[in-house]
């Protein structure tokens, strides 16, 4: 048997396979948000006094009474029942990127032995799932193991259908028995109440008296990799890393850009179709999707919701875009680098703060200059980037991501904020203390008459930047595709509330002196960009001459792996920053860091283990299989007079002696486990692990260069990449 015979199967099965036919798409008008309770089918099925309580608390937050709770119960039941649902679940998101689920079905017996369904208010607050069986960083233990989760009343209840069944899914908050989040959604609850407090009082210091509460809002856009199953089946580190350990970069990758924006492969299209019907029928909001950048990499991205409500959607959407991939052949990957060599995938996350009255804070308008509101919440944004960029670096910190942050097609990890040139001049500005009107794009005017002329944006974009200002918001950039985009969420709300609450003391300062509002703000302004306007920055982020300046001149932290940036929880400055905002107790923060630095030397383990053993017993069988022949062959040949060349089998001899020379080393590095501390532990992995698997793949990848094909036994970056 040829150790590529596999690879032949695959091509096989994928280029003789039939597309997976699709119905005709029923109108958006017929299947938006059909299996989703939203307000307006509460409006048909509660009455008007428990719809408007619950109404009330969907839109403010307000506290519902348990009498609505029983009432609200009770029609959903009996809506997801009309539905074919027989169980509901409480969905919640615990300290991993992933949901987690306990299914209970509609029913009860009674004292004559016959089933009755029933659903109370009670039973849609509270469940009970095994807190010590999560991540919780020591908060639960096996002795002490109660959790709880709780109805999230201001996220929608859904019905997630299977091929087993269907069930109604409610989304839900997770505490500890001792009230402390094992969870992501109640710190990101919480940094919105803080935020929304804190925008209350700069609004209410700058003349407004109508205000509705505030809400940050996200739209989060998901790039991902498909590769048929029959090659990913083939490819363990597939599996069970996400991403390739080894593999030879192809001849041709991306180095044409012929791959992004262009035409969607068929069976592509056909798996994004039914993606897409099946977001909507859900309510949620997929707006554009299109190939990426990378061959075999492609991105979709939702509408703008309330940041809660959008988290709660990105996790729904990332579990449907694994299952949807299997119907139709495909794996996705979400591993933000799965193949070396290639631009890996993020998750922009964008960011922006309003409310109803007020509108998007961050909307400059056409005069910036004059938009005072506007000039205060962008300000705050700098000034929390520049006093918590370790925090927001910690926030989007895992091993995976650490393979993209820095790259080509990635943010440096070096925060800093892009405004735009017309934002950076008002800015500067106010710095020097004058402030003239703000500049303008100006009309784009091709020379054509055939195409219509229309106003340029006054700025243009940085692709390099880690946090863009793109108009009306800030981008987020270097979140990982793989991550929840709660916790990103949480930090800039969070910082978002610090810096309005300070600027709510520094205004409230001037404006008691008899300071005319205008020179108030420019005052506390010119303050703010005096001591913070080191972290704008709109030039190239990757060059060295940035690196350098950031670091030497303007006092900014390069910090390149997650076990440098995951003490950051661990400062002071940022545990008062939680604990003053009331999102994180000291007890919550230590949790999510001893959670987080467990995780990224759990994953870099599984690698490790994994790449000894396909070493072992993949790569280096398939070398001494081709090593075999090619001195059978040369001695058959020398036995005729014939004289072959031996470079090549001298090449792999090297390499392959080479590669089990590091693999011994990288397999006695793992045996090591005397470390003084967790971050002993996460510097070792970061340096000395992570060394010795560059220096077993290095010796791999040259082998694939080398063994002759029909030997190889792994899927080839070619194949994976270029055929769908």
């Amino acid at each position: 048997m040829s150790g590529n015979e596999s690879r032949v199967q695959a091509i096989y099965q994928i280029t003789n396979r039939e597309p997976m036919a699709l119905a005709t798409p029923e109108p958006l008008s017929k299947i938006w948000a059909c299996d989703v309770f939203n307000l307006a089918k509460m409006e048909e099925s509660l009455s008007k006094n428990a719809f408007k309580a619950i109404k009330n608390t969907v839109q403010t937050g307000a506290p519902l009474d348990a009498a609505t709770a029983d009432i609200v119960a009770a029609a959903m039941k009996e809506w997801a029942m009309s539905k074919n649902v027989k169980f509901f679940s409480h969905i919640f998101f615990p300290m991993t990127n992933i949901t987690a689920e306990k299914h209970d079905g509609f029913i009860v017996t009674n004292s004559e032995g016959a089933a009755i369904t029933e659903f109370t208010g009670s039973l849609l607050i509270k469940g009970e799932p095994d807190g010590s069986s999560f991540p919780n960083g020591s908060i639960r233990m096996t002795n002490a193991a109660r959790g709880y989760t709780a109805w999230d009343p201001t996220s929608p209840v859904y019905i997630m259908h299977t091929d087993n069944g269907s069930t109604l899914m409610i989304p839900s908050v997770f505490m500890s028995w001792t009230g402390e989040a094992l969870d992501k959604k109640i710190p990101l609850l919480r940094s919105n109440n803080a935020m929304n407090k804190a925008a209350q009082k700069v609004l209410t210091l700058m003349g407004e008296t109508d205000i509705a509460p505030l809400n940050s809002s996200c739209g989060a856009e998901q790039e991902y990799f498909l590769v048929d199953a029959n090659f990913a089946n083939s490819r363990p580190d597939l599996l069970l890393a996400g991403r390739t350990l080894f593999g030879a970069p192809p001849a041709k990758g991306q180095q044409f850009d012929d791959h992004y924006f262009g035409a969607i492969p068929a069976r592509v299209q056909v798996f994004m179709q039914d993606l897409e019907d099946q977001l909507y029928r859900l309510g949620i909001p997929a707006k554009t999707h299109h190939n990426e950048v990378a061959p075999g990499q492609f991105e979709i991205a939702p509408y703008f919701e309330a940041a809660n409500v959008a988290a709660d959607h990105q996790q729904l959407m990332m579990t449907l875009l694994k299952t949807t991939a299997k119907k139709h052949g495909f794996v996705c990957l979400l591993h933000e680098k799965p193949f070396a060599g290639i631009n890996g995938s993020g998750k922009h996350v964008n960011w922006s703060v309003g409310n109803a009255t007020q509108g998007n804070l961050l909307d400059p308008g056409s005069t910036p200059h004059d938009n005072l509101n506007f000039l205060l919440f962008c300000g705050a944004v700098i000034r929390g980037v520049h006093l918590f960029g370790p925090l927001l670096r910690a926030a989007i910190a895992t091993a995976s991501n650490d393979h993209r942050l820095g790259a080509n097609e990635a943010p440096p990890a070096i925060l800093s904020v892009y405004l735009g040139d017309q934002l950076e001049n008002v800015f500067q500005d106010i710095k020097d203390g004058k402030l003239a009107s703000s500049e303008v794009g100006g009309l784009m005017d091709l020379g054509l008459s055939q195409i219509l002329k229309f106003e340029r944006d006054p700025g243009d974009r940085n692709r390099t930047s880690p946090f863009a200002f793109t108009g009306n918001r800030f981008e987020f950039r270097a979140v990982g595709s793989s991550q929840s985009v709660s916790g990103p969420l949480i930090a800039m709300n969070t910082i978002l509330a610090d810096s309005l609450n300070w600027i709510a003391g520094e205004l409230e300062a001037q404006l008691g002196k008899g300071v005319k509002q205008d020179d108030a703000v420019f005052a506390v302004l010119k303050e703010l960009m005096n001591e913070h306007g080191n972290a704008v920055f709109g030039g190239d982020g990757y060059s060295a001459d940035w690196h350098t300046a950031a670091v030497e001149e303007r006092g900014l932290k390069n910090i390149p792996t997650t076990a440098d940036a995951l003490p950051a929880f661990r400062e002071e400055s940022v545990k008062n920053l939680f604990k003053n905002t009331s999102v994180l107790s000291p007890v919550e923060l230590e949790s999510r860091y001893e959670v987080y630095a467990e995780q990224y030397i759990l994953s870099i383990e599984v690698e490790a283990k994994l790449m000894v053993e396909m070493a072992k017993t993949s790569i280096y069988p398939a070398a001494i299989s081709n090593l075999f022949e090619l001195s059978s062959t040369t001695s058959s040949m020398a036995e005729m007079g014939i004289e072959m060349d031996t470079s090549v089998a001298k090449s792999i001899a090297t390499e392959t002696n080479a590669m089990m020379a590091a693999v011994e080393k990288l397999g006695a590095a793992l045996e090591r486990d005397d470390f003084a501390s967790i971050e002993e532990h996460m510097q070792y992995s970061a340096n000395e692990i992570h060394s010795l698997m560059d220096e077993v793949r290095e010796h791999a990848d040259l082998l694939e260069t080398e063994v002759a094909d029909d030997l190889w036994p792994l899927p080839k970056y070619r194949e994976m990449l270029f055929i769908k």
